[in-house]
């Protein structure tokens, strides 16, 4: 596999090894992955998140079940379809499979050389993710140099809510992409960072990242980003998405919604970035149709950090006997978003523009 960062590589045996990102910023360890299960564990506990990044590791836990099925593609499909249920949102996730078996299903092979050819897919699919970033970085600088020179700008500060980054999807990920490309090109680019409670992916892993390419940054608070843009600190605001509908309607990390009310209601651009296979070109209303997970009220009740000793602890945060509600993501209509930054360029946020710019896929 080609690129310059991944999250996820594989060993000298040929199975999957993933960064745990569970434990950044104070550790890096990594996971090992050796059957289908693991990759269906990785994903639902958030071992590895991130709409490209779950798609990548469901392809490899495609091959990985031919691996221990010795290539019979009944048995592959039922292990293969446990990897798709692992997680509701991100479509990445279902779309990498259904790839995965279309390709076993045609080829008309068993045993070793299925195995053989899944590997080679599961990586063609991760390589072309990287492809795409690269895309998006320069299709999403040259509309912060353009801003730049229109509203002559010395210094560029976006916002941006959760993690888009290369732990998200390989090489440079999607929101973080044209920031990495921006400060190539020699910007002077300042990054706010919603902390993104409750798991904290922007705290964690987005400041992980930034720190790690000498990107000046700031954690804020969740709530921070509204006061921010009514006092003309914010020039843009960009984040990923886990699935966009065919009119534009695009689920991404909890409170993004309210990030783009903040930036409509302060004339904000307000980007969302995305490779194409983060598109359901089957739901045609995002707001009525994508499915939005639920996860456990025990990332709302608990945090994990250093102590006063330095020591990486679980803390409660609010009392056992209050309950806590968890949704994963919220979806933000298309009407609050300025353009949706792809591979292919900017696309305008509706049905129509949607479905000219990617025909051929739909």
């Amino acid at each position: 596999m080609q690129g310059t960062y991944r999250a996820l590589w594989l060993n000298s045996d040929k199975y999957l090894v993933v960064l745990d990102q569970r434990v950044l910023p104070f550790e890096e360890k990594t996971v090992v992955l050796y059957t289908a299960q693991d990759a269906v564990e990785a994903i639902k506990n958030m071992t590895v998140r991130g709409a490209g990044v779950i798609g990548n590791v469901a392809g490899f836990g495609v091959y990985l079940a031919s691996r221990q099925t010795d290539g019979e593609l009944k048995a592959l499909r039922l292990l293969a379809e446990d990897i798709r249920d692992s997680r509701p949102t991100a479509v990445n996730l279902m779309w990498a499979v259904d790839r995965m078996l279309h390709l076993a299903t045609v080829s008309k092979l068993e045993g070793q050389l299925l195995t053989d050819l899944l590997l080679e897919e599961a990586i063609r699919i991760t390589d072309e993710d990287c492809q795409r970033t690269e895309k998006i970085a320069e299709y999403g600088a040259d509309i912060i140099e353009e801003i730049m020179l229109s509203q002559e700008l010395d210094r560029f500060n976006v916002l941006t809510h959760c993690n888009a980054g290369w732990l998200a999807i390989a090489d440079s990920g999607t929101a973080l992409a044209p920031i990495y490309e921006a400060k190539r090109r020699g910007i002077d680019i300042h990054v706010w960072v919603d902390e993104t409670r409750p798991r904290n992916q922007g705290a964690n892993l987005t400041a992980w990242e930034l720190l790690q390419a000498g990107i000046e940054h700031t954690v804020i608070a969740d709530n921070t980003g509204g006061h921010l843009m009514q006092n003309n600190m914010v020039d843009m605001v960009i984040t990923g998405a886990d699935r966009v509908a065919l009119n534009g309607d695009s689920a991404n990390k909890i409170g993004t919604y309210l990030k783009a009310l903040s930036a409509e209601d302060n004339d904000i651009p307000f980007y969302i970035a995305l490779p194409s296979s983060t598109f359901d070109f089957t739901m045609h209303n995002g707001l009525d149709d994508i499915p939005i997970e639920i996860r456990s009220e025990n990332e709302v009740k608990y945090m994990r950090g250093l102590d006063s000793e330095g020591e990486v602890q679980e803390f409660q945060i609010i009392q056992s006997e209050s309950s806590a509600l968890n949704y994963g993501f919220d979806v933000t209509p298309a009407r609050l978003i300025t353009g949706l930054l792809t591979e292919r360029g900017l696309c305008d946020v509706n049905t129509q523009s949607i479905s000219t710019m990617f025909k051929d896929l739909i």
